[in-house]
């Protein structure tokens, strides 16, 4: 459906009387109120004229949940709705709090500072618990304590102190125990294999096993909320090409599975380095590919009950966007539709214009959160600010 003259004037009041908002619109840019909206989209009312950019589906908002979350990466709630949000090339963490319940976040608290790479955080029994490089610390009774710059406890610091990919996105599964990805210390290499992983511990740091093989670099998982089968994004190998191999997002029932890399790409794709070595058939294919080099990061199940019936217990991907692309792809948040025997019939975008005219990336989707209300909040550590997605009919 197209946008509406009444959307578009809407909009346009919108812009006249909203104050103190920021835009990274360039002079010559319009904004999407200033142009037809794609098919099958429209430009919502914004409080912020930077957001008028982005387009999606009827009945959708987006808005600031927060601002000024400088290098805002993965995110986790705590039960009275604190949002947690790690970062990766900064070295803090944050606590965005809504005091108001309204929806923003007023306030932006440093927690911790002087970590290494803090990308992932998660939450269980009370504590924060935040995944640096080679380790994962804990911060106990984190409600009470995050505005005191609280102290933690090292849970286990076994994992590897590479760089490459050393960046760790965490969760604790249906099992209780924490998923803990490690990334290959490489672009396209053999190694140990504690790399190219997805381990798990439990919450005390003992236990430490590996639960899938083959993972270049994971950066967002979750669970089917029926089966509670892990679901995970895995980002693929460069220096193939701009549309090879593309992105994966991969299902995993089972422990013990393997997924490819370095052989094996996106379940046909033989490497042209190790792919000699084993046949693609000996390993997992993907339950869909997604976009080449569009670093698929974040996922979640949507599990609220604001959207529409058809969005429930279907994949929410935040595609970060390509690094060294001819043509740029991602800067997005996809849609991953599945029928009711959990196989992928679908991928398309579902936010987005974090990407303009193919070269002006202003934004880049790193998470997603489904808030207790049903809201979706997503993470951008480009343009370091953290967004609430919402539904009205």
């Amino acid at each position: 459906m197209r946008t509406s003259i009444r959307s578009l004037l809407f909009a346009f009041t919108v812009m006249a009387f909203s104050t103190g908002c920021s835009s990274d619109r360039k002079p010559d840019e319009t904004t999407q109120a200033e142009r037809p909206a794609a098919k099958g989209s429209r430009a919502a009312t914004f409080q912020s004229e930077d957001l008028q950019r982005l387009t999606l589906p009827e009945g959708f908002h987006i808005e600031y949940y927060a601002r000024n979350v400088t290098d805002a990466r993965s995110m986790a709630i705590s039960p009275s709705g604190i949002v947690f949000v790690g970062t990766r090339s900064n070295d803090k963490v944050y606590a965005l709090v809504d005091r108001e319940g309204d929806g923003v976040a007023e306030e932006v608290v440093e927690v911790a500072t002087g970590l290494d790479t803090p990308n992932g955080v998660a939450f269980r029994d009370g504590a924060l618990f935040v995944a640096e490089v080679g380790r994962i610390l804990r911060f106990p009774n984190i409600e009470k304590t995050f505005r005191n710059k609280p102290k933690f406890e090292v849970v286990t610091d076994e994992y590897p102190t590479d760089q490459h990919h050393g960046w760790k996105y965490i969760a604790f599964g249906p099992d209780g125990k924490l998923y803990v990805p490690v990334g290959a210390p490489c672009n396209i290499c053999k190694s140990e294999p504690i790399y190219a992983s997805i381990t798990r511990v439990n919450p005390d740091g003992s236990g430490l096993e590996i639960f899938a093989e083959g993972v270049r670099n994971s950066v967002g998982f979750d669970w089917h909320p029926a089966t509670k089968e892990l679901w995970f994004t895995d980002n693929g190998r460069d220096m193939m090409g701009d549309n090879l191999p593309p992105d994966e997002l991969n299902r995993a029932p089972e422990k013990g599975m393997h997924f490819g890399y370095p052989y094996c790409h996106a379940g046909t794709i033989s490497d042209p380095d190790f792919g000699s070595e084993r046949n693609c058939l000996d390993f997992i294919k993907p339950a869909q590919n997604l976009s080449p080099h569009g670093a698929a990061l974040g996922m979640k199940f949507y599990t609220g009950s604001m959207f529409p019936e058809e969005y429930r217990n279907q994949i929410f991907i935040a595609e970060h966007g390509s690094w060294n692309r001819s043509d740029k792809i991602g800067y997005r948040l996809m849609l991953a539709s599945l029928d009711g025997n959990g196989k992928v019939t679908a991928y398309k975008p579902f936010a987005e214009g974090w990407l303009q005219n193919g070269t002006d990336d202003w934004g880049r989707p790193v998470d997603v959160l489904v808030m207790p209300d049903g809201a979706l909040l997503v993470s951008d550590d480009k343009n370091n600010a953290v967004y609430r997605i919402t539904y009205t009919k």
